[in-house]
């Protein structure tokens, strides 16, 4: 090998060792970003929820909920941050004062969107909007599907395992039906959480 071909060689490799650091760079700062906004989520939600408890026997706390949801759709390899934070905030506005502009402020437009997609009108009578998200299920966005899909199965799960303390039987029963009648409408979105949600129905405890 000449001088030049191992000048040549030489300046190959610091190039390829200085496109691998400035990827390597960018890549930490993205899951830099990604962990930040994912914390300040957390955190918002935390504070909206802190009066709120769920409703099991033991009255745990609201944020629990957000939380799991989250944690659903990232072990299914769901790490879009848009939608890791929808499903973190996806009922502050459904159940706290919180509004569309404070969450734009926050979070920008597009996790905002998707929160507003997943959330009901409170102003309508209960049975409406269930019947409602059943109806507007297969219209919704991706993303909103991705958050939808997590919220059944964890609500399902906590039926099955932390029931809400005054559930009869035919009370469980009626939320498994309408559960199952909102997801067969956001089928095709993800096969692994539909696999999931029909693993949870198929559960001997829910019958």
């Amino acid at each position: 090998m000449n001088d030049d071909e191992r000048i040549s060689k030489k300046t190959q490799e610091l190039v390829n060792n200085l496109n691998y650091n400035v990827m390597k760079e960018a890549a930490e700062d993205e899951k830099h970003q990604l962990i930040s906004l994912i914390f300040k989520a957390l955190a918002f939600s935390a504070k909206k929820h802190s009066k709120q408890t769920r409703k099991d026997i033991d009255k745990s706390p609201y944020i629990n909920h957000p939380i799991a949801l989250a944690n659903i759709l990232a072990q299914r390899w769901v790490i879009d941050e848009n939608v890791l934070c929808a499903a973190i905030l996806h009922d502050t506005i459904e159940d706290t004062k919180t509004t569309a502009d404070e969450l734009r402020k926050h979070f920008g437009e597009k996790i905002t969107s998707i929160v507003l997609e997943v959330s009901d009108d409170k102003s309508l009578e209960k049975e409406v909007r269930k019947q409602l998200q059943i109806d507007h299920a297969a219209s919704l966005s991706k993303e909103a599907k991705l958050v939808k899909l997590a919220d059944k199965i964890a609500n399902i799960t906590d039926i099955i395992n932390t029931p809400p303390a005054k559930w009869t039987k035919e009370r469980k029963q009626e939320y498994f039906a309408w559960a199952k009648a909102v997801v067969d409408n956001l089928r095709g979105v993800h096969q692994g959480l539909e696999g999931e949600f029909d693993d949870l129905i198929a559960d001997p405890r829910l019958i």
